[in-house]
């Protein structure tokens, strides 16, 4: 008797640590200062050319959106709006707006090779794809901030997924349209 009771005190111990069922209960909200992106890039006003030197290309005046997304719930409710913009110094950054999810162990935001799949078809879909992972998610909830590296090719990449890893099932996934 007092061997079982062990035995089951240890697997309920195990349990609790790898299930981590109290983040169920738990929120963070995260409100990171997002990029305003105008609606059309302004342009500078061009210069003529000389004949030595080559018209340069005008910078932006401020962020511009390169592709936006709803996110779409898949395994846990989720809810907000992904957003890739570029910097007008070139970084590139994601965002996630509005953020509402389920809090969970191990959830990642990836840049993923696969296409969104609505239903429970979509919870592994990006699991089998190739993905580029922009690290743990900051929070379930809110505003938050992600930069991309400069040698992510974004054209390999069609979606972003927030992909608990502990479990390989995706919360939520939102298809980038350019």
């Amino acid at each position: 008797m007092i061997a079982a009771a062990a035995v089951a005190a240890v697997g309920l111990v195990i349990g609790l640590v790898l299930f981590k069922p109290w983040l169920l209960f738990v929120d963070v909200r995260v409100d990171e200062q997002l990029p305003i992106v105008a609606s059309s890039p302004a342009q500078a006003q061009p210069t003529p050319p000389t004949p030595l030197a080559p018209t340069p290309a005008p910078m932006p005046a401020g962020p511009v959106q390169l592709a936006v997304g709803p996110l779409i719930s898949h395994e846990h409710a989720t809810t907000g709006t992904v957003r890739i913009v570029q910097q007008p110094d070139g970084a590139r950054l994601l965002t996630l707006e509005n953020l509402d999810t389920s809090n969970g162990p191990d959830v990642h935001v990836w840049l993923s090779a696969a296409h969104v799949v609505e239903g429970t078809a979509g919870w592994f879909t990006a699991g089998s794809a190739d993905y580029y992972d922009l690290g743990l998610i900051k929070g379930n909830q809110g505003n938050q901030v992600y930069r991309i590296p400069a040698d992510v090719d974004l054209s390999k990449y069609p979606s972003v997924d927030l992909w608990c890893v502990q479990f390989s099932v995706s919360f939520g996934a939102a298809e980038l349209v350019t």
